[in-house]
């Protein structure tokens, strides 16, 4: 297994996800009203003056008029009406945004929407008097307040996803238009991409989930369908039934797309596949947003076994993330998700982590369990720290049991980044030993099986 799943991203939406129902679009905030004894007095040196009775209506009604064009957008894509959905374009913007728009609302002819709207802060607007050409048009009035998209695919999403978009507006002959949905990314506000930004999407349906793919990839979907239904079913056996049980697979066509998928900072190189999630609420026990992105180049060249493999381990983190806490130990949490991986699939220990046998042959078990620095590594180092992981999983569950190591996960990882004496404690508790106790255990383990 030289190619595998090697790590997990949570990446955080801008502003928690609700839920939204059909295609309403948050109400806009009221214009301020003037409080007793305001009227007349005197501003602060330097202080702003507060905007007169005509600005806050002259704002109001911008709003609301963007407002209507947002709703607009959003009903003309879910009806698939592309003669309203272009209505709502700049008919004098860049002709390759206008373009791009067409490409966008016929590539996701295909996706299955529950809900797509936008939701308007327009007390968040940007300053546009640096605006570069050929965005910045002194013939009208340009406008750049903060814009989210909500959706949600049908099947897939019980809460809907938010994303941020940065939109420009331009108001012409009283009329207000999308402008661009780049122009603004110099001033720090960019929009979020998705698969149906990179070409014609094809959506292939499962039992449990659903693979999203472009032209030409039926080969690789093909056999990601035949493994999704079941891979769901063995972390479902492990995990339990207690989570949505639907997953998005979505297949890019390039590392460009993959990036802009997972997170401009993610190692995408380095990895064949990556569960994600736009917002993780473990209170309410919910998560929004979660995808599972495979390589547009590694995952092709996975075997059968190691596809099996990879995703059970993706889909493990899906059904895991609601309860669990960011900042908990990565040797629990990618130990978990390889050992639901490598469940069932006749790899013994000494085949999925030859570098930790080789360690253990050579100069003897690792002195101390995996830092969470070790599995943001780039070199072999990381490879080591997962072997790692997943041998520490597989002992607890010979040792202790397969639920004992569920309940620990659940304890864990639910607690989130604790300190030393409370992880000490909650060991204890879980499974009757402390760090120093379990670290024993584990090297006599490595001991008795790699050598």
């Amino acid at each position: 297994m030289a190619t595998r799943a090697r790590a997990r991203a949570w990446l955080s939406a801008v502003v928690a996800a609700l839920t939204l129902a059909g295609l309403t679009v948050a109400s806009l905030p009221h214009a301020p009203v003037e409080q007793p004894g305001q009227v007349g007095q005197a501003q602060p040196m330097g202080a702003i003056p507060p905007p007169s009775e005509s600005e806050q209506t002259a704002a109001v009604e911008r709003a609301t008029a963007v407002d209507d064009l947002l709703h607009r957008r959003a009903t003309a894509m879910v009806n698939r009406d592309e003669a309203a959905f272009t209505a709502t374009l700049d008919p004098r913007a860049d002709p390759a945004f206008l373009t791009e728009q067409r490409a966008l609302f016929a590539n996701l002819a295909d996706i299955p929407l529950d809900t797509w709207s936008y939701l308007l802060r327009p007390d968040d607007t940007l300053d546009l008097t640096t605006l570069a050409a050929p965005a910045a048009d002194p013939s009208a009035e340009l406008w750049a307040p903060a814009v989210e998209l909500r959706y949600g695919l049908r099947g897939i999403d019980q809460i809907p996803t938010t994303r941020p978009m940065g939109f420009l507006f331009a108001k012409r002959a009283d009329t207000w238009y999308l402008r661009s949905d780049s122009a603004l990314t110099d001033l720090g506000r960019r929009s979020w991409r998705g698969p149906w930004d990179f070409g014609p999407c094809v959506v292939t349906p499962t039992v449990h989930g659903l693979v999203v793919a472009h032209r030409g990839s039926q080969p690789m979907v093909d056999r990601l369908v035949r493994e999704l239904d079941s891979s769901v079913a063995a972390v479902s056996q492990v995990w339990g039934d207690n989570w949505p049980k639907k997953v998005a697979l979505i297949l890019p066509d390039s590392p460009v797309e993959m990036r802009a998928l997972v997170g401009p900072d993610f190692p995408v190189e380095s990895v064949v596949a990556v569960a994600i999630a736009d917002r993780v609420d473990t209170a309410r026990h919910t998560a929004t947003g979660q995808r599972v992105v495979l390589s547009p180049t590694g995952a092709r060249a996975l075997s059968v076994a190691s596809l099996r493999v990879v995703l059970r381990h993706e889909i493990t983190h899906v059904a895991a993330r609601a309860e669990t806490v960011d900042g908990s130990p990565m040797w629990l949490l990618e130990g978990f998700a390889d050992y639901v991986g490598y469940r069932d699939s006749g790899i013994t220990l000494a085949q999925g982590a030859p570098d930790l046998a080789k360690r253990v042959r050579d100069s003897g078990p690792p002195a101390a369990l995996p830092e969470d620095r070790d599995f943001r590594a780039r070199d072999r180092s990381l490879d080591l720290a997962y072997q790692q992981a997943w041998s520490i999983a597989r002992f607890l569950a010979d040792r202790y049991g397969e639920p004992r190591l569920v309940d620990l996960y659940r304890e864990l990882a639910g607690a989130g980044p604790i300190s030393a004496s409370d992880t000490d404690d909650l060991l204890r508790r879980v499974i009757g030993v402390d760090r120093a106790g379990l670290l024993k255990q584990w090297q006599s383990y490595l001991r008795a099986t790699l050598r």
